[in-house]
């Protein structure tokens, strides 16, 4: 049996806690070995209460002895709140001790700050919330922070982007010990949607809300729905700009140029569908704005490293 353990601490996220909770609880539940129990830990125990004021009770960190087939997973919260947890030397302490002996270790959303702070990322790749990637690459550089996935396997290391991702996460945490059969009713007691990937992106509903009320945030929202006749001009005269102040605002708001932008949202559009649909490439290609399968080839290879065949086949699997 896995002990999971979330750790926490006073003003964490609600669903950082609940959402992966939840889900290893029903796992255990549907499965006749009742393969995991949780706990949820902070350094003194006691009750805290999270970000949404609900009180929640804690066992003393301190006093868990890390067992081999443990999953620890660090909460997320607020900056406060996790200033306040990095700065704790007895979490610090206890996680490098864990690390050493349990089979995973891992956090949700901001907890990767902590882990981070510990010394637990040096050399890894990880994720956390759109809104904190350039933060945490800028205050730990030992971290390869992937800005894109919205959960990330390095090793014995897991790492999630945010809020409900910790709950895409721990579903592909159950995959891997019991078997999708198990993971895909799991999703469905929770009526879940769909299961994402750890490659689903976060990118453009980051790009959407750093816009804000921007002229740039109804532009991309407009892209998004209409990428088979998005292109540069028209995309400059909805956002009331010409093309060349179109173009600087794109860098100066988004860090990208416009050209740039049009194929990331195209190649996150053909990720989802390679995803979801048996849609052949050229087809796929007409839908998501690309001129030929050759050239969204290249696109998905310059952003993801992978062409879409084998984007496609790493979904299957």
């Amino acid at each position: 049996m896995a002990r999971v353990v979330i750790v926490v601490f006073e003003g964490v996220q609600t669903l950082d806690v609940t959402g992966p909770a939840e889900v290893f609880a029903n796992a255990a539940r549907a499965h006749a070995d009742r393969p995991y129990t949780v706990e949820v830990a902070s350094i003194g125990g006691g009750n805290l209460r999270t970000t949404c004021g609900v009180p929640i009770g804690t066992r003393d960190l301190r006093k868990l002895r890390p067992h081999r087939d443990d999953l620890v997973l660090v909460a997320g919260g607020p900056s406060a709140a996790i200033v306040a947890a990095v700065a704790d030397r007895q979490l610090r302490a206890w996680l490098c001790r864990a690390a050493k002996t349990v089979r995973r270790i891992g956090s949700v959303c901001s907890g990767a700050f902590v882990l981070a702070a510990a010394g637990l990322l040096d050399g890894k790749r990880a994720t956390t919330h759109w809104s904190a990637c350039d933060r945490l690459a800028t205050m730990f550089p030992a971290v390869d922070v992937d800005r894109n996935a919205i959960f990330v396997t390095d090793g014995q290391v897991w790492t999630s982007a945010g809020v409900t991702t910790g709950i895409d996460m721990a579903l592909a945490i159950v995959e891997e010990d019991l078997g999708r059969e198990v993971a895909d009713a799991v999703a469905a007691n929770l009526v879940l949607y769909m299961r994402r990937p750890g490659y689903q992106s976060q990118w453009s509903d980051a790009l959407v809300a750093r816009a804000g009320a921007d002229p740039l945030g109804p532009t991309i929202a407009w892209a998004r729905a209409n990428l088979g006749k998005a292109d540069i001009e028209t995309l400059a005269h909805r956002a009331g700009l010409s093309v060349r102040t179109f173009h600087r605002r794109c860098l100066d708001q988004l860090s990208t140029t416009p050209a740039k932008l049009l194929d990331k949202l195209r190649v996150e559009r053909a990720r989802d569908l390679l995803a979801t649909t048996e849609l052949p490439a050229k087809t796929l290609a007409s839908t998501c704005g690309f001129t030929s399968p050759a050239r969204m080839k290249r696109a998905f290879e310059r952003e993801l490293g992978i062409g879409p065949r084998a984007y496609r086949f790493l979904h299957e699997r």
